[in-house]
């Protein structure tokens, strides 16, 4: 039988009874209203049972009656356990404290989260909150209700339209609502697209403005591929030109590549530290002492404690020390010319964008010396090679 609360909180003793008749004490503790559960015979005609501590001090009238004798084999309950913090005060007034603190932490406000916000910076409203006391490592208890809050916040920020404010335990949430206004178009003057780059022309297509070049032309750098200006003299006008215009530019690469390739590798073993987290700081608790790896590398893994969906102020930080070395890797002069050629075209692919596509790659000079690959390669790569340059207008035109 699992004990009760109401029971845990009076004490509860086990007692082994002997001699006598122990069945007559059941019938007769029954008839005197105290509570006897747990019966269980023993050998030699013992009986063991649980009782609460009340009760097994009523017991002792009904001893004398059936030559019955008692002894306890165990106790528990919160008399007991607190008769053993008396012993302990050190302990006791150390529970004492950590359940105080752990109040005192739960009373402190260790997030503010703001959400809605386009227009309005974080940093504008998270200072209008401080201004009416929201704020980090704040009580809770000095903090006004929320929905006089949500007041204030609001006549503090004329662009917000509704300002709402969420507390939960140690957590408040600021939800903003912008006014809602139309945003001006972008103006744009007229312009030309010019060439970026010097390059063959692959595509161009017109959306707004004259194409001035046509596919397969080679144009230099600066070089107007379409034109801001239609019509003809003397009617003519500027518009923005718009459109798509791709060409094939050439890029020449001097690429090095070791034969030996260093990498990293991990061996398999590992270290954990663990370390207790209260507010924004932490205490390691275990895993002392320097790693013993030469070449190591530390994962981090945070274990924030929560209740209902609420975040509270504590946790855990699990730290793995992996032990990690070097592997060395021969590599012949062809796939060290693959590798160099790789990594020459994911730089590339950086710088451009990805929409640029490989066409061709002819390899210029090539020797191997003092345990290296030496390279030169020219790449043809089609890209958009289009770039704007405003139209300027002279007076009286």
């Amino acid at each position: 039988m699992r004990d009760t609360w109401l029971q845990t909180l009076q004490g509860i003793v086990t007692i082994r009874i002997r001699g006598g008749s122990p069945s007559a004490l059941v019938n007769e503790a029954g008839a005197a209203g105290i509570r006897l559960w747990s019966i269980r015979y023993m050998p030699e005609g013992e009986m063991e049972c649980e009782l609460t501590v009340g009760d097994f001090f009523r017991l002792r009238p009904l001893l004398k009656r059936t030559s019955c004798r008692v002894h306890v084999i165990a106790r528990r309950g919160l008399p007991f356990w607190l008769r053993k913090l008396e012993r302990r005060k050190f302990f006791a007034a150390g529970l004492f404290v950590f359940l105080a603190g752990l109040y005192l932490l739960s009373c402190m406000i260790w997030d503010v989260e703001v959400k809605g916000n386009v227009a309005l910076t974080e940093e504008q409203i998270l200072s209008a909150a401080e201004a009416e006391g929201i704020h980090l490592y704040q009580w809770s208890f000095r903090m006004l209700d929320v929905d006089v809050l949500s007041k204030r916040l609001a006549q503090r920020l004329p662009e917000a339209a509704w300002v709402g404010v969420d507390k939960r335990g140690t957590k408040v949430t600021i939800e903003v609502v912008e006014n809602r206004t139309a945003v001006p178009p972008s103006l744009y003057t007229p312009r030309h697209l010019v060439a970026a780059e010097d390059a063959v022309v692959t595509r161009i297509i017109a959306e707004t403005g004259r194409p001035v070049v046509k596919k397969d032309v080679r144009v230099k750098r600066g070089d107007i591929l379409i034109s801001g200006t239609i019509g003809t003299e003397p009617n003519t006008r500027t518009v923005v030109a718009k459109g798509e215009v791709r060409g094939v530019v050439w890029y020449s690469y001097e690429i090095t590549v070791p034969l030996v390739s260093q990498s990293k590798v991990y061996t398999g073993e590992s270290k954990t530290r663990w370390k207790l987290l209260i507010g924004g700081r932490s205490l390691q608790v275990s895993g002392f002492g320097k790693p013993p790896f030469e070449r190591f590398e530390v994962v981090e893994q945070r274990q924030q404690a929560s209740w209902r969906g609420i975040k509270l102020p504590f946790g855990r930080i699990k730290e793995t020390v992996r032990e990690s070395g070097m592997l060395s890797r021969e590599l012949t002069p062809e796939e060290a010319g693959h590798a160099g050629l790789l990594q020459a075209k994911a730089e590339l692919w950086t710088k451009l964008g990805p929409d640029i596509v490989f066409r061709a790659e002819n390899l210029l000079h090539e020797k191997t010396e003092n345990g290296k690959v030496y390279m030169k390669v020219l790449f043809e790569v089609e890209q958009s090679i289009a770039t704007e340059m405003p139209l300027v207008q002279m007076q009286g035109e």
